[in-house]
C-alpha cells in the first residue's frame, strides 16, 4: 500500500486537517477548533491528539505516513520549524511546532507560511496546473500571496517574499496595519472593499441600493457590494471598478517583474467569480507590456478551502524529493 501524507491548514478559528494520497487526493478531512487561550499553548497538543486519534480510528500506524505538512500564519522559520508573531493564534512567543508535532506523532514534519502553502496547493492540484512560474493572491480579511518561480516557492531573505498585500497601489491611500499607506490589502481585501464602498457612498448623490443600505446603517459585506454591482447598481459598479483597478495594477507589476504564465486569484473576495476576473484582466492589460500581457493568464482559484491542506501536504513531497 502506498504511503500517505497529512496536511494541516492552521487558522485562527479552526485547524483543517486531511489525510491525502501521495498524488494529492484528499481521502479524509476534518477540523479541530483553535483554542487560543493560555497564549495558544493548547493549539498544537490538540492537533497532535487529533492526528493520533484519526490514525488509530483508521487502523493505521505512523509508518503508513511519509510526513505531515502545515501552513501557519505568523513568521515561520522553515528550517527550525518554529512560528512567532501569529497574533490571531495568540502566539506572541516562539512556538516549537516541529518539535512538538514530531515528538507527539513520531512522523516527519515540515512547515511554511499559510499563503505560500495555499499557492503550492493551487499549483499542484488547482488552477496553477503544475506550471513553473505562477503567482497566487488570496483576497480575504487581508491579502496574502505566494510566488513560484522556475518551479520553486520564493521565500526571500526573511521569508517575506510573496507579500503581495503590501504592494503600494495608492501612495496617498489608507493606512495599513504594516505601517505604510496605500497597500493593496487596504482596498482589495474583504474589509477594503467595504471601506471603499463607505467612502464612495459619502460622496455619491445618485440613486443606489448600496448607498441606501450603508446610509441605513446595515451591515454591508464585500459580497453585498459585488452582488449590487452585478445588478447594475451604479455606486457598487464604481467601487468594484476601483477594486479591479488596484488589483490589475498589482497583478501587472507582479507580471512585469516575474513573467508568470498564470496569476491565480483566490480567497473569499474571489467568490465574485469571473465578473471580477474580467475586470481585473482589463486593467492588467493596461499595466503590462505586450510580451507579458500575451503570455499570462489570470484565473480563479479552484480548490477553495482545500488549497491549504493540499499545499501543506506537498511540503513533505518536496522535502522527500530533495533528500532522495
Amino acid at each position: 500500500m502506498s504511503k500517505k501524507l497529512i496536511g494541516i491548514d492552521l487558522g485562527g478559528t479552526t485547524a483543517k486537517l486531511a489525510i491525502l494520497s501521495e498524488t494529492g487526493e484528499i481521502q479524509q478531512k476534518w477540523s479541530v477548533l483553535t483554542d487560543i487561550s493560555e497564549e495558544g499553548a493548547k493549539i498544537i497538543p490538540s492537533i497532535v491528539d487529533s492526528i493520533n486519534d484519526h490514525i488509530n480510528r483508521y487502523n493505521m500506524t505512523k509508518d503508513d505516513f511519509i510526513g505531515i505538512g502545515m501552513g501557519s500564519p505568523g513568521t515561520v522559520d522553515r528550517v527550525n520549524g518554529t512560528v512567532i508573531g501569529a497574533y490571531n493564534l495568540n502566539w506572541k512567543n516562539l512556538q516549537p511546532v516541529k518539535m512538538l508535532i514530531e515528538s507527539g506523532t513520531g512522523i516527519s514534519f515540515a512547515i511554511d507560511n499559510d499563503a505560500n502553502v495555499a499557492a503550492l496547493g493551487e499549483r499542484w492540484k488547482g488552477a496553477g496546473e503544475n506550471e513553473d512560474n505562477m503567482a497566487f493572491l488570496t483576497l480575504g480579511t487581508g491579502v496574502g500571496g505566494g510566488i513560484i518561480a522556475e518551479g520553486n516557492l520564493l521565500h526571500g531573505t526573511v521569508g517575506a517574499a510573496g507579500e503581495v498585500g503590501h504592494i503600494t497601489v495608492d501612495p496617498k491611500g489608507y493606512a495599513c496595519t504594516c505601517g505604510k499607506k496605500g497597500c493593496l490589502e487596504t482596498v482589495a481585501s474583504a474589509t477594503g472593499v467595504v471601506r471603499l464602498a463607505r467612502d464612495y457612498a459619502d460622496n455619491y448623490a445618485g440613486e443606489s441600493k448600496l448607498k441606501l443600505a450603508i446610509d441605513d446603517g446595515q451591515l454591508v459585506t464585500a459580497k453585498d457590494v459585488f452582488d449590487y454591482a452585478k445588478n447594475n447598481d451604479e455606486l457598487a459598479e464604481m467601487v468594484i471598478d476601483k477594486v479591479a483597478f488596484y488589483l490589475g495594477l498589482a497583478c501587472g507589476n507582479i507580471a512585469n517583474i516575474l513573467n508568470p504564465s498564470t496569476i491565480v486569484i483566490g480567497g473569499g473576495v474571489s467568490n465574485a467569480g469571473q465578473f471580477l476576473i474580467d475586470k481585473v484582466r482589463d486593467y492588467f492589460n493596461v499595466f503590462t507590456f505586450p510580451a507579458v500581457q500575451n503570455s499570462c493568464k489570470i484565473r480563479l482559484a479552484q480548490l477553495g478551502n482545500d488549497a491549504g491542506v493540499i499545499g501543506a501536504s506537498s511540503l513533505i513531497k518536496e522535502l522527500v524529493s530533495k533528500n532522495s
